[in-house]
């Protein structure tokens, strides 16, 4: 009897296992593993006899309508017994986005968006929420979610600022602990750059995205230009990923940007040199929805062109999604044909296999039945509920120091609550929720504000809701105060970009009028800050900043009635006007609305601004706030921005797939132990290079539900 394949041995190293796999299959075995489909094309054939490596869905895209855990996992099962019937059985990752939770399933938890997260500044809950996600992903035999966002939104006018936990690095350095929750804490020793899973029942892989300076692009275009220099690149976009890389991350997605003109998806530079090479990142880089097709124009029109630029820079894997035979062709004939390097197929399929062996998807390829009702558990919506109020940012408390306006009353006799967003499910939870844009309405279960509020008061206190109330409701209400819920519609993507950034539906004329009859609490639900005008903020008696909290909205309440206090400070700057656009904390410009850093306690009426190595400086109530900033920001400057430390210059040769030298860059390299805050060996890890993007912020199909539907492209 012939002896078992070695890479079916689950005692045999791993890096063993990889290479007796990868001898024993075709080039077009090895160029079907580079290959990630949308589930609607993942057909019998296309996983049994054409071998694709990956499958995913795109936002909106579901077995069924509010399909079940039960569902989720009964599909992704059907394709994994697809794989295993292939020639040499070997099985596929199945990848999601689960962005703030598991938000394509319907009665998900669904946390805060990272903006909110950003201003908890608690690397322990973002460390918690990556456990109770990854558990509810493998609830639906999910084994990857494209998570987390690490890039370093600098300017809100871009339409994934919600998406970003700041517009600090420190901050969203900090907050790269999310990486442990979902994977798991890997050892000590655990060797630098090498991909970790923890448990495959329990963790999922993840994604550190988008690999880089897509938070940077100039004025906030999606998909747009990063201009900036070497130096800033590093230490303001790379800095994250050493810290994602430190924890053992499998997967980087590379980013649709460009840098400086050069397509990120191109850049063989960012890619291989300094990601896979000055970075040590040995799991593997996937591509965004399409985003080698962006590669030319038309889009995806010299389809063999746009191939060869991103498999030679570095792409391992690629998000096709839908074109998987013309792909598969293509990539044959280019390797064939001598334009990609033979080698560079194997080094793609072998970091592919490296991540499959490691998530134990060879051993236990199947979903786990036990964990169907781990989805939206009481537990993780406890989790979620904390990470809401942490996460509330008090902005004005009282029209003057002596008389602040919360806590506010539980018993008395009538209220107002009024508001586009104080009854609304999908647009608390933002988008990329059920939709790949989000929606409005019930679109899952969850509690609203309003709902929260009914919860909240006396049992004699009359709640009267109405979404715009009438003149005549407002005049002769009677009410003791109002709560006032506005904000933005869901949006993701380029749907998001705006430049205008007033409250929609009228919002401040809302607030102005509820506000000169009946004391009113302002609560914005938002991904980024909004225009709040002068004459609005001084109508109102409190204003709270909520962002995009998620699918529990009694973590809301929990600050508004004084059961628990106001811990959030501003993760970004809140403008004036948009004309001061983009501004940061490391700016010398003129003074924001409010300042990075800034939230107010309730019980202790002082204003914080809370920085990112976690000190205070407290000053006056938000009346005389444009002093205390004027006061501040020479101090605040000097701490917020930590210049980047240049120890050397190093030449690195650019070198194109054959190998031959086509040019050298000269650079800083950064001293990883400045900020770096996970390993002793940070210094291994952070010798950072340059770096490119993508363009265009038009029309695009997006990744989520094919056939027709607009759908999302990934995160």
């Amino acid at each position: 009897m012939a002896a078992a394949a070695l890479y079916k041995d689950a005692a045999a190293p791993v890096e063993a296992r990889v290479r007796d796999l990868l001898g024993r299959m075709t080039l077009r075995e090895k160029a079907a593993q580079m290959a990630q489909i949308e589930r609607t094309v993942a057909s019998p054939r296309a996983i049994a006899e054409l071998g694709a490596g990956s499958v995913l869905n795109g936002g909106g895209s579901a077995p069924l309508p509010r399909a079940s855990a039960a569902d989720w996992a009964r599909m992704v099962d059907g394709m994994q017994r697809h794989a295993l019937s292939s020639r040499l059985a070997v099985p596929i990752l199945y990848g999601t986005d689960a962005v703030h939770g598991h938000n394509n399933v319907y009665g998900a938890t669904v946390f805060p968006h990272n903006v909110g997260l950003g201003a908890t500044r608690d690397a322990e809950l973002a460390r918690k929420i990556g456990e109770a996600t990854a558990l509810e992903v493998r609830a639906t035999g999910i084994h990857w979610t494209f998570a987390p966002c690490v890039a370093v939104c600098r300017d809100p006018r871009w339409g994934r600022c919600y998406e970003c936990y700041s517009e600090d690095t420190e901050v969203v350095r900090s907050l790269t602990t999310i990486v442990s929750g979902l994977q798991g804490q890997p050892p000590a020793d655990h060797p630098h750059g090498y991909p970790f899973l923890s448990s495959p029942r329990v963790n999922v892989l993840a994604c550190a995205k988008h690999f880089v300076g897509d938070g940077g692009t100039d004025k906030g275009i999606n998909e747009g230009n990063t201009i900036c220099s070497l130096e800033d690149l590093e230490g303001i976009h790379i800095r994250p990923y050493p810290d994602c890389i430190s924890q053992g991350v499998a997967t980087v997605m590379a980013s649709y940007t460009q840098w400086n003109g050069e397509p990120l998806h191109a850049s063989r530079y960012l890619l291989t040199d300094v990601l896979k090479g000055k970075l040590g990142f040995k799991g593997f880089v996937v591509s965004d929805w399409e985003g080698i097709d962006r590669l030319c124009e038309p889009r995806g029109s010299d389809y063999r062109y746009c191939i060869a630029q991103s498999v030679n820079a570095g792409m391992d894997m690629i998000m096709i999604p839908f074109r998987f035979e013309k792909f598969l062709e293509d990539l044959v004939f280019l390797v064939e044909a001598g334009e990609i390097p033979m080698s560079r197929i194997d080094d793609a399929v072998e970091r592919i296999l490296r991540v499959k062996f490691i998530s134990g998807v060879f051993e236990h390829p199947f979903s786990d039945p036990s964990l169907a009702d781990i989805i939206g558990c009481k537990e993780h919506r406890l989790l979620a509920r904390e990470a809401v109020r942490k996460s509330l940012v008090l902005l004005k408390n009282g029209k003057n120091q002596k008389e602040p306006f919360l806590p506010l009353a539980k018993n008395v006799k009538r209220i107002l609550v009024a508001g586009t967003h104080a009854d609304n499910i999908g647009y608390q939870c933002g988008g990329w929720t059920i939709a790949w844009n989000g929606d409005s309405g019930r679109i899952t279960i969850g509690t609203t504000i309003l709902e929260a509020i009914k919860e909240s008061v006396g049992a004699e206190t009359e709640v009267v809701y109405e979404e715009c109330p009438t003149e005549a409701t407002v005049e002769t209400g009677e009410f003791s105060y109002a709560v006032v819920v506005v904000g933005e519609v869901p949006y993701a993507e380029w749907l998001g970009d705006r430049t205008d950034l007033s409250i929609p539906f009228n919002g401040s004329d809302l607030i102005s009028r509820i506000a000169s009859k009946v004391p009113t609490l302002v609560v914005v639900i938002s991904g980024r800050p909004l225009v709040v005008e002068p004459q609005v903020l001084d109508k109102v008696d409190a204003l709270v900043a909520a962002w995009l909290p998620g699918s529990e909205g009694m973590g809301v309440t929990d600050c508004l009635f004084g059961d628990h206090d106001f811990l959030g400070t501003l993760p970004v700057t809140w403008f004036r006007s948009t004309d001061q656009l983009p501004i940061n904390a490391r700016d010398a410009s003129d003074d924001p609305l409010f300042p990075f850093g800034y939230g107010l306690k309730m019980f202790r009426g002082r204003s914080t601004i809370n920085n990112k190595i976690g000190q205070a400086m407290i000053g006056p109530f938000v009346v005389s706030l444009k002093s205390v900033y004027q006061k501040l920001k020479l101090q605040a400057r000097s701490v917020l921005s930590v210049p980047a430390k240049e120890i050397n210059l190093e030449k690195t040769d650019y070198r194109d797939a054959a190998g031959e030298k086509k040019s050298t860059h000269t650079h800083p390299l950064l001293d990883s132990k400045a900020g770096g805050h996970r390993r002793s060996d940070a210094d291994a890890l952070g010798q950072f290079g340059p770096s490119r993007g993508d363009n265009d912020a038009h029309s695009r199909s997006r990744r989520g539900r094919g056939r027709g539907h607009l759908v999302s492209s990934h995160p």
